[in-house]
């Protein structure tokens, strides 16, 4: 019987891309696709979400690639502009799931100094009514077993009882190995009735 629902905020609930600041700023969409496929990297920015500052993160790459400091610098001052909106289809099912039987979770690869403003100005956070594991916080990050060991471990849930949703596949793949049930999002999935597949009542 499923009894939780765990989601991802990044991609599933929350649109959030450097391009959004970037296509903008370069006005080149070829030098932007260079600078975040070799200087401002996916890598890069998934060592600020497991715990590293923004700070130190800035200053390293910066070091490594001085020719790129004012880019590099650019990035998580303009965070917000890449932070476009709320994805409103999957936060409608969630809406709907607030007052359900089901317990809503939380779990999500995202830089502890920068979850506070989409807190902040999206309200939809509230429903978790603070039952979020944030990797920034935990000084750990999908795919890394440890951080949904966390997730169990602090609201002594099971994982067999719960879904787990999120759109990175790896991250999916290695909670199905944990034994969650998993929804993979992409572009063209139907969240409620995927949840409704699986036999859950919205």
């Amino acid at each position: 019987m499923i009894k939780n629902i765990i989601f991802d905020f990044g991609g599933v609930l929350m649109d959030w891309d450097p391009r959004y600041f970037f296509k903008d700023y370069f006005k080149d969409d070829e030098k932007m696709e260079f600078f975040l496929k070799n200087i401002a990297t996916d890598e890069w920015n998934a060592e600020q979400d497991r715990g590293r500052t923004l700070a130190e993160g800035t200053e390293i790459q910066v070091a490594k690639h001085p020719e790129w400091e004012k880019e590099i610098r650019a990035y998580y001052d303009n965070w917000t502009t890449m932070l476009k909106s709320d994805i409103l289809e999957n936060v409608e099912v969630l809406r709907k799931l607030e007052d359900s039987k089901y317990k809503l979770f939380g779990l999500t690869n995202w830089s502890a100094e920068t979850f506070p403003y989409a807190l902040e100005h999206y309200d939809f956070f509230q429903i978790f009514q603070g039952k979020i594991v944030v990797s920034g916080t935990e000084k750990l990050i999908k795919p890394d077993p440890a951080i949904w060991n966390i997730l169990l471990d602090r609201y002594q849930i099971i994982a067999e009882q719960s879904v787990f949703i999120d759109d990175n596949f790896r991250n999916i793949e290695m909670a199905k190995s944990l034994g969650f049930i998993c929804i993979h999002i992409t572009e063209d999935t139907n969240l409620e009735k995927e949840l409704r597949d699986l036999g859950l009542e919205i």
